[in-house]
């Protein structure tokens, strides 16, 4: 058993620090990571009506999906929240054939089924100090 809760402890981390190095550095330059999102979207079938909203709100998500996986807050509905942005993360992906950001994306999304599938090994978390 607690093998399976550290296990669980360190893909946590790992999906977490991802999730929040990933946000962490586009936040500070938000204008310009947004203006290269809609720049990349413009020829596909996205309007940039779309994009720019999303765009701006992709870092926010980011950041705080990885902070709550990090520190084992709201575990489970992080890990959720997780999966529905890479979803949408794949689609606008294979709509400019980024194929090779593709890989990275499925991978992500592979971290957050199987933590999901094994939340109950979720020892090592503040949602667990939470319930006592």
């Amino acid at each position: 058993m607690i093998n399976n809760t550290v296990s669980f402890l360190i893909l946590r981390l790992a999906i977490g620090v991802s999730m929040f190095g990933h946000g962490l550095v586009r936040l500070p330059k938000l204008d310009k990571f947004s203006g290269w999102m809609v720049k990349s979207f413009e020829n596909s079938m996205l309007p940039a009506s779309l994009v720019k909203p999303f765009s701006y709100a992709l870092p926010v998500a980011e950041f705080l999906i990885g902070l709550l996986l990090i520190i084992g807050l709201f575990t489970r509905q992080s890990l959720i929240a997780g999966s529905i942005v890479m979803i949408f993360l794949i689609l606008g992906t294979t709509l400019i054939e980024s194929w090779e950001a593709l890989v990275s994306q499925l991978i992500h999304v592979v971290f957050f089924a199987l933590l999901l599938g094994y939340v109950t090994y979720n020892s090592y978390a503040l949602d667990k100090l939470l319930k006592k």
